[in-house]
Order: structure tokens, then sequence, then C-alpha cells
């Protein structure tokens, strides 16, 4: 089943039913996505962007690309963020779908490199990202993997 992948800079008016989904996956506050999509909405050719994935006008996933995603390798930019798939639809292929779509739209904005900050093993590699360093995440007392991925 193939499910349709929207870029929130062309939909304003689901800006705030997708700040508040993805606020609800990771606890971060609502008002902070809100902030990070309409940046994204106001200058579409921004290395910020957002995207979710629709099921009958449900989030069933979402993914983000913002400048850096809370840790100490400032040099490491952007990155893809918050990438999340509703349990049911896991297994589906979205995640892989969401990534590559996410590479090939940032390759279409100029930007031909992404680094991914997670505690996943293997996943990404799956999908064409390569392991490339441990960074420490803000607040975090242990280190994470960073992937990077070359379009």
């Amino acid at each position: 089943m193939k499910h349709e992948i929207v870029r929130l800079c062309e939909h304003p008016e689901i800006k705030l039913k997708a700040a508040q989904w993805f606020h609800e996956k990771w606890e971060v506050p609502v008002e902070a996505y809100l902030e990070s999509i309409e940046e994204c909405i106001d200058e579409n050719s921004s290395s910020t962007q957002w995207y979710i994935v629709l099921d009958n006008d449900e989030i069933i996933a979402g993914i983000g690309v913002i400048e850096n995603d809370f840790h100490d390798r400032k040099d490491l930019s952007p990155n893809v963020c918050a990438v999340y798939v509703e349990d049911e639809y896991r297994c589906k292929r979205i995640a892989g779908d969401m990534l590559e779509f996410v590479a090939s739209d940032m390759k279409n904005r100029g930007v031909d490199v992404l680094y991914l900050m997670t505690d996943h093993t293997s996943f990404y590699e799956r999908y064409g990202w390569e392991f490339l360093c441990m960074v420490q995440g803000d607040g975090d007392d242990h280190k994470s993997r960073m992937y990077m991925h070359r379009s």
C-alpha cells in the first residue's frame, strides 16, 4: 500500500495538526514544532523541512529536517529528525519511503548530504545511510550514533 508523503511547506492548513502529532511522539513542546514548521512554510527554500504521511486524513508517519538535532556536532548539518511511524503501520516500508523522499527533496533544494542522530543500529543502513561517528546529545549521559547520507 502506497501512502502519500506530504510536504508541510505546501500545506500550511495542517501545520497545527502536524505540530501536535510530532509533539505527542517526541515530547518536544508543540510550539517548537509549530515555529519550525512555520519556518519551512515561510522560507520554502530553507533547509528546514517537515513531512507527514497521511492515511485517510490521519497522520501515520512523519519526518523533519532541521539544522541541528540537539547534539554537539554543529558542523554536521542539516539533520533528519523526528522519524516516526505509528505502530500499526510499521514494517510496511513507510520509513524507508520517507527517508528516500526526503533525500531526493533535499537534493532538489541543493542539499546532497544529510545527517541523522539515532540510537538504532542497522536500521538506517538498509536505506543507504552510513555510520559516521558518535555524537553527544544535549543533556544525554551517553553518546548516540551519527549517520550520513549522500545523494
